[in-house]
C-alpha cells in the first residue's frame, strides 16, 4: 500500500467510525512504524555486523536516545492535539532525549584523546544521515499530521513540528540500525541535524493542514 493510501485509509476510518482520540493516536503510530520499516528496508536495511554490534554498549545507546525522542514526543503530541489539556509535564520530558545525548557527549569527550573529536564528530556517513533519516520519517510525518486533524490542536504549528519530532525519532530509530557511526558525538550532530529537517517540515504542515 502507498503511504498516501494509508493516510487517506487511517484519516477516513478515524472520521467514520469517530475513533477515540487516543486510540486513533496508537493506529498512527502503528502506521507510521510500518511505513517506517518499509523505506528502511526498501532502501539501506541494516548493517552486515548488526549482530556483533547488538553487543557494544555504543551500539545499544543509539537507540536509548532516539526511542527516549520518540516515546517523549508521543506523549506530548497527544496532549497538544486535545484542547485544553496541560502540555507542561509532556513538554518536561522532552528534555530527556538531549540530557542523554549531552551526557554520553561529556563521557565522551573523557575518554577519547582530543585529536579524535573531529574524526568521531564527523563520522563516515554523514551525509547518509542527513539524508535517510528525512526519507525514512517523511511517510510517518504525513500519518502524523493525518492523526492532528482527527484532534483540534489549538497550537498547529507547534503540533506539526512536535509531529516532526516524533516522526524523526522513529525514523532514527530504525536508520541506527544501518548507521556504521556509534560515536555519541556524531549521533548529536548529524541525527538532530537530520530531526530537525523534520521537526521544520512538520512546523510548515501544521500550518498548512492542521489548521482549523
Amino acid at each position: 500500500m502507498r503511504t498516501e493510501d494509508l493516510i487517506k485509509a487511517l484519516d477516513a476510518d478515524a472520521r467514520s467510525k469517530g475513533m477515540p482520540l487516543a486510540s486513533a493516536w496508537w493506529v498512527a503510530f502503528g502506521a507510521a512504524a510500518v511505513v517506517a520499516a518499509s523505506a528502511f528496508f526498501m532502501t539501506i536495511g541494516p548493517r552486515p555486523d548488526i549482530m556483533p554490534a547488538m553487543h557494544t554498549m555504543r551500539f545499544l545507546s543509539k537507540f536509548v536516545f532516539t526511542l527516549a525522542l520518540a516515546a517523549s514526543a508521543f506523549a506530548l503530541i497527544r496532549v497538544l492535539s486535545t484542547p485544553g489539556a496541560s502540555a507542561a509535564r509532556a513538554s518536561a520530558w522532552m528534555v530527556v532525549a538531549p540530557l542523554l545525548v549531552g551526557v554520553a557527549v561529556v563521557l565522551e569527550l573523557f575518554a577519547v584523546p582530543s585529536a579524535e573529536w573531529g574524526t568521531r564528530l564527523v563520522g563516515s556517513n554523514w551525509y547518509i544521515c542527513l539524508t535517510f533519516i528525512p526519507l525514512i520519517g517523511i511517510g510517518p510525518l504525513a500519518v502524523f499530521l493525518a492523526a492532528l486533524r482527527h484532534g483540534a490542536p489549538t497550537r498547529p504549528v507547534l503540533a506539526g513540528a512536535v509531529a516532526g519530532l516524533l516522526a524523526g525519532g522513529l525514523a532514527a530509530t530504525f536508520y541506527a540500525a544501518h548507521c556504521f557511526d556509534d560515536s555519541p558525538l556524531f549521533v548529536a550532530t548529524w541525527y538532530t541535524i537530520a530531526v530537525a529537517i523534520l521537526a521544520m517540515l512538520g512546523a510548515i504542515g501544521g500550518r498548512l493542514f492542521v489548521r482549523w
